[in-house]
């Protein structure tokens, strides 16, 4: 019988190819198709979910003191799942006892596991996609693909790097010196990967799988032990996670506390306690700057990973087609109610105008045809629902209301909006503001998080592209958006913002938007700039989740 390894080796070549040409690549196919994932697999998938409702989650992992969670749908769905409560007294020590028999496998046999779970998580992707859907807020088609395989492409790319790094050193060689006319000396040397210990992946609530599996995959590949610490309002994508590494843990021999799940609540948070445990050696965050900055500055004893948030700004100098420019920035604007850390907030524009096609449009030209074209994408209810989703967190939909009194000029109100299929969802439309930059910099120097733009007047393009900048360095930024039909000012734009550490996408007008990241091919977050301080994924995300220990013998002569 064929190892884990072996079975999956071809994906594993691919995917090292991917990330040494950066090319397209993709080992999980992203439609959902009964061809590819059977003709019931939709259907099992949503049986599968609604089984895991109004019951306990259990997993057998030890030190539960009880039970805990209070998911609650943003599509109104009541999900009262209750999740095992860990002692953390009991569960480290259990995970670091682990990870000596992980360890000594060697590099084969822990990718190779992590390459089948990746490969089971895929065949439930229909589940996982429910389960996304309903504690993230996202329509299904978005949960399926960015909780599902877009996920596992980017856990998959993890895997991916981590094999190179530990692989870039052999596991034995013979070392010859010669110290005299007759005499040399000859050293055997073996080389051994350390791994960290316990590492501990913090889960975000709008993207638990797409943040969370890089994290773990990189940490439990180099030999780590990997405790999940989802978000309290978004548990199911990861505890099905789990739940799917530790049956393959067990099943290739290995002791399945490797990965464990700890769960908590936003009336008993437990990730202070846990992140600054003399036993974790490696922390992965996703979530508030606030709270990632205060990780950063007390989990002393690890080492952090952190991708916090940031203020992604979009400039506009001049465009060849505008209904083009506003239909793409709209389903950017649209997509998932503006709840990524990619989406754009801040849109840079001349007060003057700029040009489009040649014709001189004012800048109230170009605000009107943005608010037209978010207008014409929520025309049609379907569409419109599938696009929004919801809106994840009530402080979120607080955020809304916070933005339409405290200034500027509303030119699109927020509207709560309705979801056939699911009446009691929290909705709302986007809000667009227009604003200064001259007496507003208070306002869009922040990350306003959710369905809201803000569309500032400029004095020109270079303060555009100056004031984008400022903020970034200042406040981080993920992604940033240029139109110009001049290539003196995309060069000088994207100069200016690869400075910044910021990802710049210029003239995008097509099915590709600025809030998209492909795996094996784009950098998710610089780390140069206070959006965080990693990269998903490069060499440095996970070369340093190991140490290389080495030994040497004299050769017998």
């Amino acid at each position: 019988m064929p190892t884990f390894f072996e079975t999956h080796h071809k994906t594993l070549d691919q995917a090292l190819e991917a990330i040494r040409t950066r090319g397209y690549f993709s080992a999980y196919p992203e439609v959902p198709s009964g061809k590819t994932y059977g003709e019931t697999a939709k259907d099992d998938g949503a049986a599968a979910f609604q089984a895991r409702l109004n019951k306990p989650f259990e997993i057998d992992q030890p030190g539960k003191t009880g039970t805990v969670g209070d998911e609650r749908s943003p599509f109104g769905v009541a999900l009262n799942i209750k999740y095992p409560k860990a002692d953390l007294n009991v569960l480290l020590p259990a995970m670091q006892k682990a990870i000596p028999a992980w360890r000594d496998a060697g590099i084969e046999a822990r990718v190779g596991v992590c390459l089948e779970i990746l490969h089971r998580l895929n065949r439930r992707s229909f589940e996982l996609a429910s389960a996304v859907m309903h504690t993230t807020g996202q329509g299904f088609m978005m949960a399926f693909q960015a909780g599902g395989p877009h996920a596992q492409d980017r856990g998959l790319e993890a895997v991916a790097y981590a094999y190179a790094e530990m692989t870039r050193t052999p596991a034995a060689a013979t070392w010859a010196k010669q110290v005299s006319k007759t005499d040399t000396v000859t050293l055997k040397k073996t080389y051994q990967i350390l791994p960290r210990g316990v590492a501990v992946t913090v889960g975000c609530s709008t993207f638990p799988t797409w943040n969370g599996y890089p994290g773990i995959f990189a940490s439990l590949a180099t030999g780590n032990a990997v405790c999940v610490k989802p978000h309290p309002l978004a548990v199911l994508p990861l505890a099905l996670s789990v739940e799917i590494g530790r049956q393959v843990l067990r099943e290739a021999g290995f002791d399945p506390n490797l990965l464990t799940l700890v769960a908590d609540s936003a009336a008993a948070p437990i990730t202070k306690e846990l992140v600054t445990r003399p036993e974790v050696k490696i922390v992965d965050y996703t979530g508030s700057s606030e709270f990632g900055t205060w990780i950063e500055q007390n989990a002393k004893q690890a080492l952090v990973f952190t991708e916090k948030a940031g203020v992604n700004s979009t400039i506009v100098d001049s465009i060849t087609d505008l209904k083009a420019f506003t239909g793409n920035l709209a389903f950017s604007l649209c997509l998932y109610s503006g709840q990524m850390c990619t989406t754009p907030q801040n849109i840079f524009i001349p007060r003057d105008g700029i040009l489009v096609g040649g014709e001189k449009k004012s800048f109230d030209d170009v605000a009107g045809a943005i608010v037209k074209a978010v207008d014409w994408f929520l025309s049609e209810p379907a569409r419109a629902s599938e696009v929004l989703g919801a809106i994840q967190n009530e402080r979120t939909a607080a955020r809304i209301q916070q933005a339409r009194t405290e200034g500027g000029t509303i030119v699109r109100d927020s509207a709560a909006m309705k979801n056939d299929a699911f009446p009691e969802a929290r909705v709302h439309s986007p809000l667009i503001v227009k604003l200064d930059a001259s007496k507003d910099a208070k306002l869009f120097s922040r990350e306003m998080f959710g369905p809201i733009t803000y569309l500032i007047a400029t004095r020109d393009t270079a303060e555009s592209i100056a004031l984008a900048a400022k903020t970034a360095r200042e406040h981080g930024a993920i992604t940033c958006g240029i139109y110009s039909t001049d290539a003196a000012t995309l060069k000088r734009a994207q100069a200016e913002m690869a400075d910044a550490g910021v990802a710049t996408s210029c003239n995008l007008t097509g099915a590709i938007y600025v809030n998209q990241a492909a795996a094996f091919s784009d950098f998710h977050v610089c780390g140069a700039n206070p959006a965080g301080n990693a990269t998903l994924c490069d060499g440095a995300f996970v070369s340093n989740r190991f140490r290389v220990v080495q030994s040497r013998e004299m050769a017998s002569v």
